[in-house]
């Protein structure tokens, strides 16, 4: 039976209703009753504040007397008005208030006004239509709660979803008999769910969407009750617990979605008892469907976190069609039965722990269109016999699958069709665009129209790739293709049969970039591939010329042949490429001259020909080029002047001439031509721009430099570059400068330390002095005794200083220590507020928090009381640690504490906590090294640090999450970010921005060095001296893998401290230390 939407038991309803017919009454009762109801219908008009469409233009008595002609009015015999169902579409929407009025239509069966713009209060009245069957509301901007009792027992339809709803969900609604339909989605609704709604009353409920609001607490085990139930949507909440074992007796159930909640244990076996199970879907990383923002909902990168693995017992349900489960930290192995899968559609487990292979059984689902399976731990061969060249996305990255490329059976896709099902209809379209749009947004497949990639991309497969696995039936001109193949081992030639099926697609993309392919670029790939979009091969080890054939690809977006060993000069048939937005060929051995015709394509947003052999001069006319805002040249050997018309350019963000053989003066009063982008030209005239290259918040992991932005190292730059160096002058002058520059910090540094730690003078003593506690420490504490124990808060009981203000030890009495942080006055808006604030804080309590035992605060001082840790913090642990004999388990143990505190913080608190300033300085330590999370909260009670060298946020260079220092848009992956930088650091020898990184350009940090070293291979380099010799080295380099996801740019991909955590245990080092 298929769900009961809204639609269909309104449009039942009516037929029933109008075919009644309650028989013709007198003609002066009927006067009477169509008077009444004719003028509740007009003071519904009149609270409509906005009429565009002229929905309601004919609601008049001039225009027809009769008001059950009326749009979007129906009545029964006597003039009694039974339904009101104004339908709404694109400029047609009314807008106001919803009128108390429509009460007074005491016959009303069915209220249907969705999808407009009313707002304001729901009208409580309207819950004493006792004959109201049908209440659908949804889509408007009404606030309000759902009343307690409700006297429309009938009910049958109820859909208040995508409003502004706030309280809870009424019990009273468990106890509506023949309620069939159930959606409350997408307000914001708190609470618990209540049992109740499992009651007697639900043997009817067959529709439930609770999804998109603030509930609390676990899924009701009493919905097991609900024996008609087919659709179960509680995504995107703050539910916890288990999913109850008790749902698996839902043998109607065709959709459960319990996505975006904070859910635990394991996926119950019992599921299997869903007979009519279609779309099952435990996690989800995209926007739930409906496109709220996070602030409609709650967190939208709020996931899921099970044990174990998926059940036999689900993928042995016949009728299932998408299960979806991606980062839902799912482990184990796959299961092997999959001879139940003739249904499915749509699977993906991608970014779990999954380990061993792909099972056999999977050749069984000929009706898959979607298996991703990528960032997990699977190995072995993948299956050719899989239906790969059928499937729209097919995606088994970031796994350690080995042997040869696989070449796919090509024989036919399935022709049958599935039987039409709305809700997985809805769900798997939803899934596949978001996938694609995914795709689309990358950096490299930008605005392309994708329609379906296969993805083998970083993994270990060998061998040549022979053929790609495009099905004949999926070619087509209606969309684009991509297959990915880079970072593996694969050898041999680039065969043209690669670009045979391309011209048989509207787009193609092939990126087999970092590989050992050999030989040439082929020839024929002009006329092979014109339809080509992108192509990447960069990081291999082609050689001979770049063909002129590459001018034929029209379409071409992107061209990355860098790191190879290419010779011979550009072809100037490049400029036959209109759309071309981005040529890579830096890091080979080209010659000649830069093509001057490179200025007509007027798309091309970067243009890296770095550490090749190129000679002459710098085309002027480059600067031309409006679109183009990365240029490097750097590391060849280009002479001449540098063109003065790239100091005008307002679109060059990165830009390096250095080590060439330029000669004549810098440009000046140019913010695109900085001296550090053109060192090592002995022949330029003196630069006298020399300022201090502080990278912006924006810039942090992006450098200038080449070299970092091909991924590569940048010791074959130097190389090429060493025989270029500074003449004695310039080395005094830049010696000279650096010197004075230096002095000149450390006095500044000095003053504001003094400052900071100097007892503040006022004039005015504090008028309260009353000092508020949270926690009995044994002892009382007074404001005469914090400033008798800080010694009037003298420099000599700092033991440290950041951007909130400087903290003190204090002895309040013999053998009690307390650490005082004394903040700046002013620096917060509102006492009360600071009051409220400062008391959730307080209460707060966790073993890897540092305890707020008190506060005071007076109109010259204020201070916060903490608990004292002898240990130190991070910061002092890492540069002392040669000490210390390295201990892998310690380490792991600092990082687990970490992640657990900011995990309490992000989902256990309420209201939650962003830290915002997470930093080794801002983690205090004990004597037995535990550590503990300071200063949370902080950054959103006093405001931005004045002393934090940012752009206007709260946080510290190094650790701020890109796109918090870009947009000050503030959020819990802003902390995982930060909190992925001080992992590095843990395990490294290198600060977040360390003066080592100068060589691999401005801007290249801790995060730039991780990511260079595991796509090279070289892993073991980043761990301080020792950790490698006594640590499990998988381990150590899943660690390092960690860090890396929480700093990558997308925060859906970066992970939640819930799963860090999770993570972090899973690694848990044995109790006998590893030697």
């Amino acid at each position: 039976m298929a769900t009961l939407t809204t639609q269909t038991l309104l449009t039942l309803l009516l037929l029933l209703l109008l075919a009644a017919g309650w028989g013709s009454a007198a003609a002066a009762a009927a006067a009477v009753a169509g008077g009444g109801e004719r003028e509740a219908l007009l003071r519904f008009k009149a609270a409509v504040a906005s009429d565009p469409g002229g929905l309601l233009r004919g609601w008049s008595p001039e225009a027809s007397p009769d008001h059950c002609v009326w749009l979007g009015v129906s009545c029964g015999g006597n003039g009694e008005v039974v339904a009101l169902n104004v339908s709404s579409s694109p400029g047609r929407r009314l807008a106001g208030a919803l009128s108390t009025a429509v009460a007074a239509l005491r016959g009303l069966r069915v209220l249907a006004l969705p999808s407009h713009a009313l707002s304001g209060q729901l009208p409580t009245a309207i819950w004493s239509l006792r004959r109201l069957l049908v209440l659908d509301l949804s889509g408007n901007r009404l606030q309000g709660e759902i009343p307690v009792a409700l006297a429309c027992a009938g009910l049958q339809s109820l859909d208040l979803s995508y409003n502004q709803l706030n309280g809870s969900v009424p019990a009273s609604l468990g106890a509506l008999p023949g309620l069939r339909r159930l959606s409350l989605a997408s307000n914001r609704l708190g609470g618990a769910i209540p049992d109740e709604l499992g009651g007697a009353g639900c043997r009817s409920l067959q529709y439930l969407d609770l999804s998109g609001n603030l509930l609390v607490g676990g899924i009701p085990r009493s919905l097991g009750n609900c024996s008609k139930l087919e659709a179960l949507l509680l995504s995107s909440n703050l539910l916890d617990d288990v999913i109850p074992p008790e749902i698996g007796r839902l043998r109607n159930l065709r959709a459960l979605d319990v996505s975006r909640n904070s859910l635990s244990g394991s996926v119950p076996a019992e599921l299997g008892g869903c007979v009519e199970l279609s779309v099952l879907v435990l996690s989800n990383p995209y926007t739930p469907i409906g496109g709220l923002n996070s602030s409609d909902y709650g967190d939208v990168d709020d996931f899921n976190y099970f044990q174990g693995g998926i059940p036999d017992a689900v993928v042995a349900l016949p009728k299932l069609r998408v299960l979806w489960a991606p980062r839902a930290t799912l482990e184990g192995e796959l299961p092997r039965n999959w001879s139940a899968c003739q249904s499915l559609e749509m699977m993906n487990l991608g970014e779990n722990l999954f380990s061993g292979g792909i099972p056999n059984g999977l050749v069984e689902c000929s009706h898959l269109k979607f298996l991703n399976l990528s960032s997990n731990k699977l190995t072995g061969a993948v299956d050719p016999s899989l239906t790969v060249p059928c499937m729209d996305v097919f995606d088994v990255s970031g796994n350690r699958f080995s042997g040869t490329m696989p070449v796919f059976e090509q024989k036919g896709c399935p022709s049958s069709q599935l039987p039409f099902d709305d809700l997985v209809s809805e769900y798997s379209s939803f899934f596949l665009y978001q996938a694609l749009a995914g795709f689309r947004s990358s950096s490299f497949a930008l605005g392309i129209d994708l329609t379906s990639y296969h993805s083998f991309a970083q993994n270990n497969f060998t061998g040549p790739v022979k053929s790609l696995p495009l099905a004949a039936d999926k070619l087509g001109m209606q969309g684009s293709y991509a297959f990915l193949a880079d970072g593996n081992n694969i050898a041999g030639q680039l065969q043209p049969d690669l670009f045979s099926k391309c011209n048989s697609s509207r787009g193609f993309i092939v990126d087999v970039s970092n590989n050992l392919i050999t030989g040439v670029i082929p020839v024929e790939i002009g006329s092979l591939c014109s339809s080509l979009v992108v192509l990447g091969v960069a990081g291999n080890q082609l050689s001979g010329l770049i063909p002129t054939s590459i001018g034929q690809l029209n379409y071409l977006i992107s061209l990355d042949l860098s790191r190879n060993h290419l010779g011979g000069e550009i072809p100037t048939s490049v400029k036959n490429l209109p759309n071309l937005e981005r040529l890579s060929l830096g890091h080979n051995f080209l010659n000649g001259t830069i093509p001057t015709e490179i200025n007509q394509l007027h798309s091309l947003k970067v243009l890296d020909l770095s550490s090749n052999l190129l000679t002459g001069e710098i085309p002027g006319i480059l600067a031309d080029l409006t679109n183009l805002t990365a240029l490097l040249l750097d590391n060849n050997k280009l002479t001449g002047k540098i063109p003065s018309a790239f100091s005008k350019s307002t679109s060059l963000t990165m830009f390096n001439l250095s080590f060439n053989n330029l000669s004549g003066p810098v440009p000046a009063n140019s913010n695109t031509v900085r001296c550090d982008s053109v060192i090592g030209n002995p022949l330029l005239q003196s630069c006298h721009m020399y300022t201090l290259a502080v990278p912006s918040a924006a810039q942090q992991g992006r450098g200038l430099n080449s070299n970092d932005y091909n991924g590569t190292s940048s010791a074959d730059s130097q190389n090429q570059g060493g025989s270029n160096s500074f003449n004695a002058i310039e080395i005094a002058s830049i010696t000279s400068a650096t010197a004075i520059v230096s002095v000149l910090l450390a006095l500044i540094v000095l003053f504001i330390y003094t400052r900071k730690c100097a007892p503040r003078m006022s004039g005015r003593s504090s008028r309260r002095r009353e000092v508020i506690t949270f926690q009995d420490i044994g002892v009382p504490i007074t404001y005469e005794t914090v400033v008798r124990a800080t010694g009037s808060f003298n420099a000599s009981n700092c033991i440290g200083s950041g951007g909130f203000g400087a903290t003190y030890k204090a002895e309040i009495s013999p053998g009690v220590l307390v650490a005082i942080k004394r903040l700046s006055v002013g620096r917060f808006q509102g006492v009360q507020q600071f009051h409220a604030e400062i008391k959730t804080l307080g209460r707060l309590r966790h073993s890897n928090l540092v305890t707020l035992v008190g506060y005071h605060l007076g109109e010259s001082e204020m201070f916060l009381i903490y608990n004292y840790l002898p240990g130190g913090n991070l910061e002092r642990f890492i540069q002392e640690r040669s000490k210390r004999p390295v201990d892998w388990k310690m380490l792991h143990k600092i990082a687990l504490d970490i992640a657990k505190a900011l995990a309490y913080l992000h989902d256990t608190c309420v209201p939650r906590i962003l830290h915002r300033d997470v930093k080794p300085s801002n983690i205090l330590l004990d004597t037995e090294y535990n550590a503990y999370l300071s200063d949370f909260g902080l950054a959103r009670l006093l405001g931005n640090s004045e002393t934090h060298a940012t752009t206007g946020v709260a946080g510290t260079f190094g650790y701020v999450a890109p796109e918090y220092a870009m947009t000050c848009r503030v959020s819990d992956k802003a902390d995982v970010y930060s909190y992925g930088v001080v992992l590095m650091e843990l395990i490294s020898d290198k600060k977040a921005l360390d003066p080592s990184f100068s060589p691999y350009g401005n801007g290249f940090n801790i995060v730039a060095w991780a990511c260079m070293l595991l796509r090279q291979g070289r892993a073991r380099e980043f761990f301080i001296d020792g950790l490698w010799d006594v640590g499990p080295h998988d381990d150590l380099v899943e660690t390092l893998h960690l860090a890396v996801m929480c700093t990558v740019d997308s925060l859906s991909v970066r992970p939640t401290m819930k799963q860090v955590v999770q993570r972090l245990k899973q690694l848990q080092p044995p109790i006998r230390e590893h030697r």
